[in-house]
């Protein structure tokens, strides 16, 4: 009898991130070149205005509304309602804010270069991270 020895599936528990806003649960943490999260916005939060210097991702709504907000800068944003099924991509450099309309859950999936956990620039925050990085 011959045991194969190629690839295989591997199983994890992942790890959840509590945000003011509400949580995250991240399910790939970059080791197979990509970033996986469920986000979980409660109603009427929000997070930052910010952009990614590297780091480019794409978010599909799975269920609930959010209102998002895109642009080059803070005076060119443009708003944009989002409801389930529907796909953002934001590439790197893309100033954007998500807020809840209704409890909302969000799937993203981004690139995992070297520092993809810092890779944020908050230019806004309404809990007080502006200017930094931590979560």
């Amino acid at each position: 009898m011959t045991v194969s020895t190629g690839p295989h599936a591997r199983f994890t528990v992942g790890t959840v991130q509590v945000k003011p806003w509400g949580h995250e649960h991240i399910y790939a943490e970059g080791e197979h070149g990509y970033v996986g999260k469920l986000l979980v916005v409660r109603a009427g939060e929000q997070l930052s205005l910010q952009y990614h210097v590297d780091k480019d991702e794409t978010m599909v709504v799975v269920s609930g509304q959010a209102l998002i907000e895109h642009g080059a800068a803070a005076d060119l944003l443009v708003p944009q309602q989002l409801s389930a099924g529907d796909v953002v991509h934001l590439p790197a450099g893309v100033l954007h804010r998500l807020t809840a309309v209704t409890d909302v859950l969000l799937a993203e999936s981004s690139t995992a270069g070297p520092g993809w956990r810092d890779d944020v620039v908050r230019l806004a925050d309404r809990y007080g991270r502006a200017d930094t990085s931590h979560p």
